[in-house]
């Protein structure tokens, strides 16, 4: 792969096409919401939003929410957290002609889980997953390094995110006649996870 191919990443269809160990697929493949399955898995679940904001879309994002090149969009990064411990980087990103009758809630979700808006909402339609390997020299993998800092997941050792392979799913959502694509970043941490006792329980 040539080094400028590698700040776009090839989105599958099917989760088989980027070869995730066993474990890692199943959280890819997670069904319905995945933040009410990482609630499942800690006794405190955290939405920590690092920027909301206007910023042009990433070279693979632009395709798939309607634009002909990468354009100016809202762009929403978050880290989902389970007990402290940072488990999943989220992007959002909607184009700037969405209106706020399209998406009346973005712009106030502050460190709400977007996730329970999209599920709950009937106006919401989902998209098919598509399933990528981020490979060193992607930019999200950079946005992932500034987003840990120090506070980097229990696996990576003398390595960081943007030296190694990370899996990714993103997923296009409509409501009215606006775009919003979804693109989370699974961190080796995701794998420590096990249901917890309580949640087991209540369920």
């Amino acid at each position: 792969m040539r080094p400028g191919s590698r700040r776009q990443a090839r989105w599958l269809a099917h989760p088989d096409g980027v070869h995730a160990p066993a474990a890692m697929r199943d959280w890819l493949t997670t069904p319905g919401s995945l933040t009410a399955r990482l609630i499942a898995h800690s006794r405190h679940f955290r939405v920590q939003k690092l920027r909301q904001a206007g910023n042009v879309c990433l070279a693979d994002e632009a395709g798939a929410i309607g634009l002909a090149r990468p354009q100016r969009v809202w762009e929403r990064e978050v880290l989902l957290r389970c007990d402290g411990r940072p488990v999943v980087y989220g992007h959002t990103v909607v184009p700037m002609s969405a209106s706020a009758s399209d998406w009346p809630l973005f712009s106030a979700l502050g460190e709400r889980s977007l996730g329970t808006t999209l599920f709950y909402d009937p106006r919401v339609t989902r998209g098919a997953l598509e399933f990528a390997r981020l490979r060193p020299g992607h930019p999200l993998l950079a946005r992932v390094r500034d987003a840990l800092g120090h506070d980097g997941p229990a696996r990576e050792t003398s390595v960081g995110p943007t030296d190694m392979t990370f899996f990714a799913r993103r997923c296009v959502y409509r409501r009215r006649q606006g775009l919003l694509l979804v693109t989370e970043v699974f961190l080796p941490s995701v794998l420590d996870l096990v249901a917890t006792a309580t949640n087991m329980n209540t369920k």
